[in-house]
């Protein structure tokens, strides 16, 4: 934080009167470790930090990458370079309409700083679990900062720790399962239950394959398939931009022409979560509800959406998706849910969504991985690929029967560039008719 500050500092002396800026910092410290046939065959870290640079001159603004080093000298001197750039920059740009800068000396400094485990401890743990079994896998963890400050003097730092450890496991005739398990404190004792889990149903896919014809069919969504499913909503579903320009898949819902099941209350919760309270624009960002007992509640709105409709920005990212997505649980424990589903698919995963009709809501994907046919409350048989397609309005509205009332915890496993902040936190979905199509 230190080094940043001194940056913010050199900076507010170094821009003119005329001149404003805003200063987004982002750093990590990572171990990645990577797994084939359950055996460590690569493993290394990264340390990099990187500022976002935005100037702004009378409604003209211009932003620049530049990568720190970590000399206090030469990192000052590659700010001040880039500020030169963007004085160059900016008289060739014309003035941007919707350029809606936040004036005020916001305050925000949140460090969850719970230790995180021994890499020691986590490979022990892994190589117990894996014992005997094909897994490949990708372990990332360390801490993740984010910082902002700007020369109205708001200034925001957030650092969290957090591991993902993403893996498959794999049968002797090429299907697998894929699991995770992922969040801010290694849990020895959860972890080896997860895992079982996973191999417990490696044993399943050594069964012949259930055949099943194109219909509809009761079906209970994993918090994995269900991610999968909000993945897509929230291209721009909660978005005000797409929203007021009748571009989102939740139109109809927004509009009140449609509604989910009242199980379904929908929020983007930032507090305790991995994303920074601020936005990369200085916005404080705060928990929103999205959706409230089925009902649209409200929408993730940046500062260009709030210029353009006349709306009041609440923080949201430039393309308004949410960073922090939680789906409130229901009361479904998780030991019930075979004997809850009774005869249909248990869903471990989804792939390939796409929308069918957007206006619609209606989506269309392939289950992938583990997927069984259950009857009578006990797991019969794998189910080879198939296409559903269906509406979110009959997924989570009227066919939504239970949600469960443990939740998991999806961490992105991105990588690239850096690694990513999102998250979700979903409870599993059992729903009355899922319609497959071949």
């Amino acid at each position: 934080m230190n080094n940043f500050k001194a940056l913010v500092e050199w900076l507010k002396h170094a821009v003119t009167d005329k001149e404003e800026f805003q200063l987004g910092y982002a750093d990590e410290a990572s171990e990645f470790v990577r797994f084939n046939h359950a055996q460590v065959r690569q493993a290394g870290q990264v340390q990099q930090a990187s500022l976002n640079l935005k100037l702004i001159d009378d409604g003209r603004h211009a932003d620049l990458g530049i990568t720190l080093s970590g000399e206090p000298e030469l990192d000052r001197q590659r700010l001040a370079d880039g500020l030169q750039q963007l004085r160059e920059t900016l008289p060739l740009l014309p003035r941007d309409p919707y350029l809606l800068l936040n004036h005020s000396a916001w305050q925000s400094n949140n460090e969850q700083t719970r230790p995180l485990p021994e890499l020691a401890q986590v490979l022990e743990d892994i190589s117990r679990a894996a014992d005997g079994v094909d897994m490949v896998g990708f372990y990332a963890a360390g801490p993740i900062t984010r910082g902002f400050a700007s020369s109205d003097g708001a200034f925001g730092w957030h650092r969290a720790n957090s591991f993902n450890f993403d893996f498959s496991l794999f049968h002797a005739n090429g299907e697998a399962v894929k699991a995770s398990y992922a969040g801010h404190t290694w849990d020895s004792t959860e972890f080896a239950a997860r895992f079982q889990q996973a191999r417990e149903q490696l044993e399943f896919l050594g069964r012949p394959l259930h055949t099943l014809a194109p219909g509809q069919y009761r079906a209970y969504l994993a918090p994995a398939a269900l991610e999968e499913i909000f993945s897509i909503i929230t291209w721009g579903g909660f978005s005000a931009q797409a929203i007021a320009s009748k571009g989102s898949s939740l139109q109809k819902l927004y509009a009140g022409e449609q509604s989910l099941s009242p199980l379904v209350t929908v929020s983007e919760q930032i507090s305790g979560s991995l994303s920074q309270g601020f936005s990369t624009e200085g916005y404080p960002r705060g928990d929103v509800t999205l959706i409230k007992a089925g009902k649209a509640e409200g929408q993730l709105i940046n500062s260009r959406s709030a210029a353009e409709y006349g709306l009041s920005t609440n923080g949201a990212s430039s393309d308004e998706s949410p960073s922090a997505l939680q789906v409130a649980a229901g009361n479904l424990a998780q030991a019930d849910i075979l004997k809850a589903l009774g005869t249909g698919l248990y869903i471990s995963n989804l792939w390939y969504l796409n929308y069918s009709d957007l206006p619609a809501a209606r989506l269309t994907g392939m289950t992938r991985f583990a997927t069984f046919w259950v009857e009578d409350g006990e797991i019969k048989a794998p189910v080879s690929t198939m296409r559903f397609d269906d509406s979110v309005y009959s997924l989570l509205g009227s066919q939504l029967e239970a949600l469960t009332a443990e939740r998991e915890l999806l961490l992105s496993a991105s990588t690239y560039s850096q690694r990513n902040t999102a998250s979700n936190l979903l409870p599993g979905a059992l729903v009355k008719r899922l319609t497959l199509t071949l």
